[in-house]
């Protein structure tokens, strides 16, 4: 065998998202791209801020002499400092630069903070449906993933969460607003996890973390407020991605925070410092780095996003299906009218050339994921192929 058998194996399993985004590029080969109403991947369209964009025309037209070197580990300074200003402004803890370190994006973020806490079959508890990357993401770090089901509103259920517990469960990782289904854990939520975890931890060496990925925190519609899990749990921990609210998911761009009230969390930086080096990243980009207090807090406006979701949402609504408004990101997730969402999936493709994604893809049979996270047109004339479908399987 030319790859290891593990990787093999978690190959056979890899990504839907992947693999439907890839025969929607087939597919617009094949039939045109204007044929082809791609729901697939959450790629978003939306260009960067202004401020984005001219902190990059500056550095282009006035480089700073070294500016692309090697920088400590954890990130420029400035950045660094800029980012908990930013941070202590939102949740009103006291931040420093000495809480954060710069990643390259989330996933970057996630894998170190991972590598930092498990020993080999230590487990972490996820609520589904999840971003099905972290399951590998664990993996990559000898970690075990316990899923535990979500409520019907795909809220947190801690009475699942609790019976998920046990005396490996190393730290609990929840992703709000959540990819896919647009559900953003609320205050009482955030407040009873933390009072749980707090508990389960009482009497143990190291306690459960609590692992915040947060990569959409800037797209929430009609004034919902994020709360934040630093006011609700000391062991907290939050991995931002940039790419997402500046629109630059390709630059690869995040940071962790490690809340401050944390007794642990200087040698708990300590480890992710190494880590950042050590798995190699080496450092997130400089160039970005560097951008980022230029930009301020610019990033992309929610208002296209939002409409778009109320345009979809009222459409699917009206033709029957069952479907949870989304109070965050750019995804849907509703329910396929037949039991299994797979077969679903390929009628929608095969029949009207609509390229969604199986929510068992997700870690959630029975649905299929949305990302619209596309131009409006896409949106509207894909419309009359949903209510065909949903005629055809007797939803209306």
């Amino acid at each position: 065998m030319v790859i290891s058998k593990r990787v093999k194996q978690l190959m056979g399993g890899s990504s839907w998202v992947r693999k439907m985004f890839e025969t929607a590029i087939q597919l617009k080969a094949e039939y045109g791209e204007a044929n082809i109403f791609d729901f697939t991947l959450g790629n978003p369209i939306e260009e960067p801020p202004p401020g984005f964009k001219q902190a990059l025309k500056k550095f282009s037209s006035h480089p700073i002499p070294g500016m692309h070197r090697y920088m400590p580990n954890s990130g420029y300074p400035e950045t660094r400092q800029f980012v908990a200003q930013q941070l202590s402004k939102e949740t009103g803890v006291p931040f420093t630069a000495d809480h954060i370190v710069m990643t390259i994006g989330a996933a970057g973020g996630l894998n170190v903070t991972l590598k930092a806490i498990l020993d080999q079959g230590d487990e972490v508890i996820v609520p589904s449906p999840y971003f099905v990357e972290f399951g590998f993401y664990i993996d990559n770090h000898g970690g075990v993933m316990r899923l535990v089901d979500t409520h019907e509103d795909f809220s947190l259920d801690l009475t699942a969460i609790e019976k998920a517990i046990t005396e490996r469960t190393k730290a609990v990782l929840i992703n709000s607003p959540n990819n896919p289904t647009g559900a953003v854990y609320d205050a009482d939520s955030l407040r009873g996890l933390g009072e749980l975890l707090r508990k389960k931890s009482k009497d143990r060496k190291t306690p459960i973390y609590l692992i915040a990925d947060e990569a959409y925190k800037t797209i929430i519609y009609n004034g919902i407020a994020l709360p934040t899990v630093f006011a609700h749990y000391e062991p907290a921990i939050s991995v931002v991605s940039y790419s997402k609210s500046l629109g630059v998911p390709g630059e690869r761009i995040g940071y962790v925070a490690i809340n401050p009230a944390y007794a642990g969390g200087e040698e708990l930086m300590g480890a992710m410092i190494f880590l950042n080096r050590t798995l190699g990243y080496i450092n997130a980009p400089a160039l970005m780095q560097r951008l980022l207090p230029l930009a301020g807090a610019n990033h992309v406006g929610v208002k296209e996003y939002q409409r778009k979701r109320d345009l979809l949402y009222g459409a699917l609504s009206a033709y029957g299906f069952t479907v949870n408004k989304p109070q965050g990101a750019f995804y849907m997730f509703p329910r396929t009218p037949i039991k299994d969402d797979l077969a679903f999936v390929m009628d929608l493709q095969e029949s009207f050339h609509i390229l969604t994604v199986p929510g068992r893809g997700f870690g959630k049979e029975g649905y299929f994921r949305i990302a619209y996270c596309v131009e409006m047109d896409v949106i509207e004339r894909s419309l009359p192929g949903f209510e065909q479908v949903a005629k055809k399987y007797g939803l209306r």
